[in-house]
């Protein structure tokens, strides 16, 4: 876990999650192991998170490094995660 981004509005964690394989399942040599990696998005105002994996954790980390190589700012980082964020509908709980 990598927190990778806190700003007034927003959090985003990196988690890089090893899949566990059972006993019988040997990797294959030519393939690394698997990984469920993805991105916790939390919006502070709204208190929601969003977790996401795959695909569109690709196209978040692609659009976050292309942006990162413009100089952005704080409202353009926010303005990007926002598009994210607003998908997200799980209240945010502390226990």
């Amino acid at each position: 876990m990598h927190m990778l981004y806190d700003s007034p509005s927003y959090i985003v964690v990196q988690f890089d999650v090893p899949v566990s394989l059972s006993l019988s399942d040997k990797p294959h040599p030519d393939h690394p192991p698997l990984q469920r990696d993805g991105f916790e998005i939390v919006d502070k105002f709204t208190r929601k998170e969003i977790f996401i994996e795959g695909a569109l954790a690709q196209q978040f980390q692609e659009g976050v490094e292309a942006l990162i190589e413009q100089g952005p700012d704080v409202d353009d980082l926010d303005a990007f995660i926002s598009q994210y964020a607003n998908l997200g509908q799980q209240p945010v709980v502390m226990h």
